[in-house]
């Protein structure tokens, strides 16, 4: 039992001692892979010899590998291309037996280091009464501690994954101490609770200081592999930069996020992570649709994690208002701690750590694309200079392919739109290349231009990278973005919808598709097959897998590892909400756990209906920026 390596899962609390002995339904595998069963767990291949309680990666006897085709789980003597047999580093836990203490079970323990020291280093508001709006200048940062929610709290639900990126084991999750970590009501005694001051472009228009209104930085922590990891609570009081708000965030906004930034990881996504809501009595005044109709709400915080929560408008701010040492100071904090490849003397740093930007912005982007999320709200202040996806607001994705798709009803013109999504990213970069302008000599100014002129270049590589494999290709090539977009058109011409397409399609052989069998529980595929442009798209794919030199299984086992079987559709959402308003979070954690493996099909999700045709009230669905 030495070395190895433990997935902990969200339903049940390991126990290491226990060691190894209930074997696991035979009919869940097609065969063993000695000494342990072959599984799909979570996205990942694992072999396991006890169901849920203790999973390792096979590999010590017998074939190394699993790999997942079409549903079904295999032993491989190696990694086919587009298996899902390789692990996350980050989600990675290394545990033997006489080292069970590796993750802190208590916040309080001496040795889990969460610290603010870093951020205390910035430019700091004098003020100390910070839950009253005003206009703060010349600061990074203001130093507020969170409201706790009045009343009794509950902890509703918790990522386990999430957790174990900061050291800290599941059964922290139920001491009282942690609950009141995780919703501001006791404070770290290595943190300074910080809100961030920041600008941003809103809807095109800037919209001058914004900053963390309801959001409280607990400080950084890095975790045994040494990434950098910064907590904050979202919900959590007054600060500030509250404007008009109470600095509070109802449930409905807090379990799309929660949920959110968790799905989009376990899509294998560039994300913010989500490691827990807690919920309180508190209630609090709410328009959801800015119509009049106000509703008194319950109230929730959310902990969230980010490599940084640093933002476009966090630069944007200290440019326009020429505040240029700050500028300078939190520019080279930004490369310091999360690009570390750019050298901190190099005089060309802020024109690399653009172009980094610019590329890794452009593949979250194109990340997007690819599973149908519309962000709904990509003003300058929800981009992050990580390129990660944050603050999961009135988001969706798409049911039916509608490139016009508009999942905020706040936005009357469609700005935010999924066809504009690459669009707005290339003008939020833009706004980026202006806030460092005042770094830049006229040469490097010029090499801005042409570092964000490539923009297009990488979204397009990327997202062709992307629908490559969505197709079962084992490489892109230039020529795809006509077959892509052929298949593309054809869905919007049938209402198909996108997830469900593409997961049929590859479970499917051509043959199979070519000749219209489909089983009679495939119910968007057989949409396309009906149009009158498929044959020619179908002759034009056959030539495609020709030239990739791809057999049917390669094909369908890279497909298997790209499209994903459940997403977070909004009617799912919704039905999550609703139980955790009424006092039930057992469906929270049963969705997280699906959308946790969502290339897999799962029975629970089947029985929910998470991969049917949407219900007809969903079509009547709306979401907003009121949270």
């Amino acid at each position: 039992m030495s070395g190895l390596k433990i997935l902990i899962t969200n339903s049940v609390l390991l126990s290491l001692q226990r060691g190894v002995s209930q074997s696991v339904s035979p009919k869940t595998f097609v065969r063993n892979c000695k000494p342990y069963k072959c599984h799909v767990f979570e996205r990942r291949t694992v072999c396991t010899s006890e169901e849920f309680l203790s999973l390792v990666f096979c590999g010590s006897e017998g074939k190394k590998y699993c790999s997942s085709l079409r549903g079904q789980t295999r032993c491989a003597d190696k990694v086919m291309e587009g298996s899902s047999a390789a692990m996350d580093k980050q989600d990675e836990v290394n545990i033997t037996p006489g080292n069970v203490d590796i993750l802190f079970k208590d916040v309080m323990s001496e040795d889990w280091k969460l610290s603010s020291e870093e951020f205390l280093r910035f430019p700091l508001d004098p003020e100390v009464e910070n839950d009253v709006r005003r206009n703060v200048p010349k600061s990074i940062f203001s130093v507020v501690n969170p409201t706790q929610l009045e009343g009794q709290t509950s902890l509703a639900g918790v990522s386990v994954r999430a957790l174990n990126l900061i050291d800290l084991h599941p059964s922290v999750a139920s001491s009282t101490r942690f609950r009141d970590f995780a919703s501001g009501g006791w404070v770290h005694p290595g943190s300074t609770p910080l809100a961030h001051r920041y600008g941003g472009h809103q809807f095109g228009w800037w919209a001058e200081q914004l900053g963390d209104g309801r959001a409280h930085l607990l400080g950084h922590y890095v975790n045994r592999n040494g990434s950098w990891w910064e907590l904050q609570l979202k919900g959590s009081g007054k600060t500030p930069y509250s404007r008009s708000g109470d600095g509070r965030a109802v449930i409905r906004s807090s379990v799309r996020e929660f949920l959110a930034a968790e799905a989009m990881h376990a899509l294998g996504f560039r994300t913010s992570r989500s490691a827990s809501i807690v919920v309180g009595e508190e209630l609090a005044l709410r328009d959801q649709f800015y119509n009049g109709n106000l509703k008194m709400e319950k109230l929730a915080v959310v902990l969230r994690l980010a490599p940084t929560w640093f933002r476009f408008g966090s630069l944007e701010i200290l440019a326009r208002r020429k505040e240029i040492v700050e500028l300078q100071l939190l520019l080279d904090h930004i490369i310091e701690k999360h690009f570390k490849s750019i050298a901190i003397t190099d005089p060309d740093r802020y024109v690399n750590l653009f172009s980094k930007i610019v590329e890794e912005t452009a593949e979250m982007i194109a990340q997007w694309q690819s599973v149908g999320f519309t962000h709904g709200v990509m003003n300058t202040d929800n981009m992050s200079v990580a390129s990660v996806t944050i603050d999961y607001g009135p988001f969706g994705f798409l049911d039916a392919y509608d490139p016009d798709f508009i999942p905020n009803s706040s936005d009357d013109e469609g700005m935010y739109s999924y066809r504009n999504q690459p669009k707005v990213g290339y003008n939020n970069l833009q706004r980026l290349a202006d806030a460092l302008r005042p770094l830049l000599s006229p040469s490097q100014m010029q090499q801005i231009k042409h570092v964000l002129a490539g923009f297009h270049i990488h979204f397009q590589n990327a997202y062709l990278q992307l629908f490559a494999r969505k197709l079962g290709f084992q490489n892109s090539k230039i020529e795809d973005e006509t077959l892509v977009q052929n298949l593309l058109d054809i869905m919007e011409d049938t209402k198909a919808d996108l997830t469900m397409t593409f997961w049929e399609f590859g479970n499917l052989s051509v043959e199979e598709i070519e000749s219209k069998k489909v089983p009679k529980n495939f119910w968007s595929l057989p949409k396309i097959l009906k149009h009158n442009k498929f044959d020619s798209f179908l002759s034009q794919y056959k030539l495609r897998l020709h030239e990739d030199n791809s057999n049917e299984e390669t094909r369908q086992s890279i497909m298997a590892s790209a499209n994903p079987r459940y997403v977070l559709r909004n009617w799912i959402a919704q039905q999550v909400i609703e139980k955790v308003e009424q006092g039930n979070y057992s469906e929270l954690d049963q969705v997280l756990n699906i959308l946790n493996s969502p290339f897999s099909t799962q029975p629970i999700a089947e029985k929910k209906g998470f991969a049917s045709p949407p219900p007809k009230w969903s079509k009547t669905l709306r979401v907003s920026c009121s949270s």
